[in-house]
Protein backbone atom coordinates (compact mmCIF):
# COMPACT_ATOMS: atom_id res chain seq x y z
CA UNK A 1 0.00 0.00 0.00
CA UNK A 2 1.54 3.25 -0.89
CA UNK A 3 1.22 6.19 1.43
CA UNK A 4 2.16 9.89 0.74
CA UNK A 5 4.70 11.55 2.72
CA UNK A 6 6.80 14.55 2.24
CA UNK A 7 10.30 14.11 0.67
CA UNK A 8 13.47 14.54 2.56
CA UNK A 9 16.02 14.06 -0.14
CA UNK A 10 13.70 15.34 -2.92
CA UNK A 11 12.71 19.13 -1.87
CA UNK A 12 13.61 22.43 -3.17
CA UNK A 13 11.33 24.23 0.37
CA UNK A 14 9.46 21.59 2.19
CA UNK A 15 9.53 18.17 -0.05
CA UNK A 16 6.01 18.57 -0.86
CA UNK A 17 6.46 18.60 -4.41
CA UNK A 18 8.91 15.77 -4.52
CA UNK A 19 6.47 13.28 -2.22
CA UNK A 20 4.00 14.39 -4.58
CA UNK A 21 5.94 13.26 -7.71
CA UNK A 22 6.92 10.03 -5.70
CA UNK A 23 3.12 9.12 -5.07
CA UNK A 24 2.38 9.79 -8.71
CA UNK A 25 5.42 8.53 -9.75
CA UNK A 26 6.02 11.36 -12.17
CA UNK A 27 9.63 13.80 -11.94
CA UNK A 28 9.07 15.90 -9.41
CA UNK A 29 10.02 19.40 -11.65
CA UNK A 30 6.30 18.82 -13.77
CA UNK A 31 5.04 19.01 -10.09
CA UNK A 32 7.13 21.86 -9.35
CA UNK A 33 6.08 23.71 -12.68
CA UNK A 34 2.25 22.65 -11.87
CA UNK A 35 2.70 24.74 -8.21
CA UNK A 36 4.08 27.28 -10.01
CA UNK A 37 1.80 27.95 -13.08
CA UNK A 38 -1.03 28.03 -10.13
CA UNK A 39 0.81 30.86 -8.70
CA UNK A 40 0.90 33.02 -11.13
CA UNK A 41 -2.88 33.88 -11.33
CA UNK A 42 -2.54 35.55 -8.08
CA UNK A 43 -0.66 33.42 -5.57
CA UNK A 44 -3.79 31.76 -3.89
CA UNK A 45 -4.63 28.79 -6.39
CA UNK A 46 -1.14 27.71 -5.79
CA UNK A 47 -0.19 28.65 -2.24
CA UNK A 48 -3.08 27.67 -0.42
CA UNK A 49 -2.60 24.23 -1.60
CA UNK A 50 0.94 23.65 -0.68
CA UNK A 51 0.67 25.30 2.47
CA UNK A 52 -2.32 22.76 3.50
CA UNK A 53 -0.42 19.96 1.88
CA UNK A 54 2.63 20.97 4.03
CA UNK A 55 0.83 21.04 7.04
CA UNK A 56 -1.08 17.55 6.38
CA UNK A 57 1.29 15.40 4.73
CA UNK A 58 3.55 13.48 7.10
CA UNK A 59 7.61 14.04 6.42
CA UNK A 60 8.95 10.77 5.42
CA UNK A 61 10.98 8.72 8.11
Amino acid sequence: MKKLYRSKTDRMIAGVCGGLAKYFNVDPSIVRVVFVLLLLPGGFPGLIPYLVLWVIIPEDA
